[in-house]
C-alpha cells in the first residue's frame, strides 16, 4: 500500500482518509456509531469525496467497539431526525458510486448498521462480530431496506426468521448464510484492503443487491407466521408489520418494496407501542446505574460462585451463573435433594438443546461448570455465595451464621429472598457490609429480571459487584432498598388485594384473568397464583397476620382455598381445576361457591363489574404503590419500577410499565380515579404523596 493521506474530519463523527487508491470512511462516534445526523452528514460527504479520480474503491469501517449499531433511538421525534441527508438518501449515494464499496465489520452491525452494510457491494466481518436486524425488539421494523435486501441476499425463510424475531447471528453464521462474503480473524479493515487489492480487479462490476429480482416465497407460509404471533407478544404490532414487509420482498420490485417498508416504519415510529418499547429499552439500560455511588468504585473480582440449595430456585440460579461462564458449587444437605437438583439441571439443558438453542457440547460444558456438594464448607473458596434455601427467616439466619464462619474475607454473601428483611440477615454476620439481596425470578435460568436489594450496611463495591455480575449473566438488574417485598412483591400485594376484592364484589377468577390478559398481561393474577402455588402466599400472609390492621377489609377466599388443600397446579386445583395433569385452567363451580360464601360472611353485596373497573382497580393499585415506593426512595427512578414489572411480572411492554402507563394516562386523571376509589373503598386507596405532589406541581411525570 502506498502512503496514507492526511485524515480529514468530514463531520464531528466521520473521518476520511485515502490509503493508496482506497478511500477509508470511518464512523467515529463510539460506542454505537449510530446513524444520527452527524454520521449521516459525514458519510454523505465521504461518498462525495470518493468520486475523486485517485480513489478506486471505498471501505466503510467503524471506530471503537463496533461497526454501526443502527439508528440513534434518542433522535426519534426530535429535529435531528429530520436533518438531511436522510438514511435512504445516503444509501442511494453509496449505491450510485461507480466504485466498489466494502463494509469492514467488527464488533457489531445491527439494525441500520447491517442495512448500511447491505447497500455496500461487499461485506467482510471479523470473527465474533454480532450481526442482525433487531428492530422489532423496540417496536419497529428495519426501515432502511433490511426487509427487502436481506431476503434477496439469503433467501426469504432465513431472512423472515431473523427479521420477525429480531435475532442476531455471529459473523461465522452470517458467512454461512451469505450475509457476509468473508469472515476473518484479524482486522477487517486490513482484510478489506487486501481483498480490494487481490480480489477485485480495477473496473470490475460489483454486485448490487438491488439489481436482484424479488426473493422467492416458495415454501414460506406467511399466514402461518402471522398466526404464530400471540396477542400477548410484547412487539406483536412490529412483528406483523415485519412479516408484511418481507412478504412484499417476494412480490414487489425493489423500489416499491422499499416504499412500502418505509411507510410501515414511519407508521410504527409514532405508534404508542413503539414509544413504550423504546421507553423500556432505555429504562433497562439506565437501571444498572446508581446515582449515589462514585463511578470509580471498582467491583470485587468474582471468579467462583456457590449456590446454597438445590431446589427450584437454587438449580435455576446455578444454571444462570453457568450460562454466564462461572464455575458454580451447588450445595445441598442431603444426597436425595442434591441428586434431584442435578437431574433437573441436566433435564433443563437437554430440553434447551432439543429446541436447537444449545449444542450437545455446550450442554456438557455448562454441566461441567456446576459441581455438586453435600458439605457447606465447599462455599469457602467462592467469591460470591447465593443462599437459596426455604423462605423462612430462621432458616436463612442459620445459613448466614454458618457462612460467616466458612466464607473467605471479602466474599459477597447474597440471599435470594423475595421479601424478607436483608438488614436482619446482615445483623446475623460479623461482616454486614458484604451482605446483599439477589432476588432471582423463577425460572431463574430464564427470567431476565434480578432485584438487587441494598441493605443499610451494604458496601458500595458490593452493590457495584452485584450489578456487574448480573449483567455478565445476561440479567437486567434493578436496585431496590429494603422493605417488605422490595419493589415487585410489595406492589403485587395491592394488585392482588384488589383482584381478590373484585371476586367478592361480583367478578369470577376467569373474568378477571381474561380482562387483564386482554389489557396485555402475560397471565392473570389467579392463573399466576395457581402456577406459583397458593401455599407460598398463604405462608407470607400467616407471617404478616399479626401486623395486619384489624379495621381494614381482608379477603379470606385465598385462605379458604388453601385450607381445603387447593394449592394450584401442583395439587390439581386452586382457583381453577386442572384435569389429568393438564396445565389448562378450567373454571370450577366449587371456587365460585367459596367466593360467594366469603362475600356473604363479609357482608358484601355482589354486583355487576365492568371490564374498565377491573383494569383500573388492579393497574392503578400498582401505580399508586409504585409512587409510594418511589417517594420513599426504595426505587431509584420510576423507569426502574417499569423494568421490574415488564421483565419480572409480565406487564405488557407495549404499555411501557405501570408508571409509564400512568404518565400516558395523565397523572391528574390517575389521581382523580384513585380519589374516587378512596371514597368508595377507604384508606387502602390513600393517594401516594408523590403523586399528589406531582399533580400539584403540574408535572407530567414521576421524575
Amino acid at each position: 500500500m502506498s502512503e496514507t493521506k492526511h485524515i480529514v474530519d468530514l463531520s464531528p463523527a466521520v473521518q476520511y482518509e485515502v490509503r493508496g487508491d482506497v478511500a477509508v470512511i470511518r464512523l467515529a462516534n463510539p460506542p454505537v456509531n449510530g446513524l444520527g445526523d452527524s454520521i449521516r452528514t459525514g458519510l454523505s460527504a465521504g461518498i462525495t469525496a470518493a468520486h475523486d479520480d485517485v480513489v478506486r474503491a471505498v471501505v466503510i469501517v467503524g471506530a471503537g467497539k463496533g461497526f454501526c449499531g443502527g439508528a440513534d433511538l434518542r433522535e426519534f421525534g426530535t429535529p435531528a431526525a429530520a436533518v438531511k441527508p436522510s438514511v435512504p438518501d445516503v444509501f442511494d449515494q453509496i449505491q450510485a458510486l461507480p466504485k466498489p464499496v466494502v463494509a469492514a465489520i467488527h464488533g457489531f452491525a445491527l439494525g441500520g448498521g447491517l442495512e448500511l452494510a447491505l447497500v455496500c457491494n461487499y461485506r467482510i466481518a471479523q470473527t465474533g462480530a454480532t450481526i442482525g436486524l433487531p428492530e422489532v425488539n423496540v417496536g419497529l421494523l428495519p426501515g432502511a431496506g433490511g426487509t427487502q435486501r436481506l431476503p434477496r441476499l439469503i433467501g426469504t425463510a432465513e431472512a423472515l426468521n431473523m427479521i420477525q424475531n429480531g435475532t442476531t447471528v455471529t459473523a461465522a453464521r452470517a458467512a454461512e448464510l451469505g450475509i457476509v462474503d468473508h469472515c476473518v480473524p484479524g482486522d477487517p479493515l486490513d482484510a478489506a484492503l487486501a481483498f480490494l487489492s487481490n480480489g477485485v480487479p480495477r473496473g470490475s462490476a460489483a454486485p448490487v443487491i438491488d439489481q436482484r429480482p424479488p426473493a422467492s416465497g416458495d415454501g414460506v407460509d406467511f399466514d402461518a407466521a402471522r398466526r404464530r404471533v400471540r396477542p400477548s407478544t410484547r412487539n406483536r404490532v412490529a412483528q406483523l408489520a415485519a412479516i408484511d414487509a418481507v412478504e412484499a420482498a417476494t412480490t414487489h420490485r425493489i423500489d416499491d418494496g422499499l416504499a412500502l417498508e418505509r411507510e410501515a416504519f414511519v407508521r410504527l415510529v409514532d405508534s404508542p407501542e413503539a414509544k413504550a418499547l423504546r421507553h423500556v429499552f432505555f429504562a433497562e439500560k439506565h437501571a444498572a446505574k446508581v446515582a449515589d455511588i462514585d463511578r470509580a468504585t471498582a467491583p470485587r473480582p468474582i471468579e467462583r460462585v456457590a449456590v446454597i440449595g438445590a431446589g427450584t430456585m437454587g438449580t435455576g440460579i446455578a444454571m444462570a451463573f453457568a450460562n454466564g461462564g462461572f464455575p458454580v458449587d451447588l450445595i445441598e444437605q442431603n444426597t436425595e435433594a442434591l441428586d434431584r437438583g442435578v437431574a433437573t439441571i441436566r433435564r433443563n439443558y437437554e430440553a434447551t438443546a432439543a429446541k436447537g438453542r444449545l449444542t450437545a457440547q455446550q450442554v456438557e460444558q455448562r454441566l461441567a461448570l456446576i459441581e455438586p456438594h453435600l458439605d457447606l464448607h465447599a462455599a469457602s473458596t467462592a467469591d460470591l455465595v447465593v443462599e437459596a434455601v426455604f423462605e423462612d427467616m430462621a432458616v436463612k439466619r442459620e445459613v448466614f451464621a454458618k457462612l460467616d464462619i466458612i466464607c473467605k474475607p471479602g466474599a459477597v454473601l447474597a440471599s435470594n429472598t423475595s421479601r424478607l428483611d436483608v438488614n436482619e440477615l446482615a445483623r446475623t454476620v460479623s461482616r454486614p457490609q458484604d451482605v446483599i439481596g439477589l432476588h432471582f425470578f423463577s425460572p431463574a435460568n430464564v427470567m431476565k429480571l434480578l432485584e438487587v436489594v441494598r441493605g443499610d450496611a451494604t458496601a458500595d463495591d458490593v452493590v457495584v459487584t452485584s450489578l456487574a455480575v448480573a449483567q455478565k449473566i445476561a440479567k437486567v438488574p434493578v436496585l431496590s432498598k429494603v422493605c417488605d417485598g422490595f419493589i415487585g412483591n410489595r406492589m403485587l400485594s395491592p394488585y392482588r388485594r384488589e383482584a381478590d376484592f373484585l371476586l367478592e364484589e361480583g367478578a369470577t377468577p376467569d373474568r378477571v384473568d381474561r380482562v387483564l390478559q386482554d389489557f396485555g398481561l402475560a397471565m392473570g393474577p389467579f392463573a399466576m397464583s395457581d402456577l406459583a402455588g397458593l401455599d407460598i402466599g398463604w405462608a407470607a400472609r400467616k407471617r404478616l397476620a399479626p401486623t395486619r390492621p384489624k379495621h381494614l377489609r381482608y379477603s379470606r377466599v385465598d385462605d379458604v382455598l388453601c385450607e381445603g388443600g387447593r394449592f394450584g397446579q401442583k395439587t390439581g386445583s386452586g382457583y381453577y381445576r386442572y384435569v389429568n395433569g393438564s396445565r389448562t385452567p378450567v373454571p370450577d363451580p366449587e371456587v365460585d361457591a367459596v367466593i360467594r360464601r366469603c362475600a356473604a360472611e363479609a357482608g358484601i353485596d355482589r354486583r355487576e363489574i365492568s371490564d374498565a373497573e377491573i383494569v383500573d382497580r388492579c393497574i392503578l393499585a400498582l401505580v399508586n404503590e409504585g409512587a409510594k415506593i418511589l417517594g420513599e426512595g426504595i426505587a431509584q427512578r420510576a423507569s426502574d419500577i417499569d423494568v421490574v414489572y415488564v421483565d419480572g411480572y409480565g406487564f405488557p411492554a407495549s404499555r411501557g410499565g405501570p408508571m409509564y402507563y400512568a404518565q400516558n394516562l395523565g397523572l391528574e386523571e390517575v389521581l382523580r380515579r384513585i380519589r374516587e376509589f378512596e371514597v368508595v373503598h377507604g384508606e387502602y386507596w390513600s393517594p401516594a404523596p408523590l403523586l399528589e405532589q406531582a399533580v400539584r406541581n403540574g408535572s407530567t411525570s414521576f421524575q
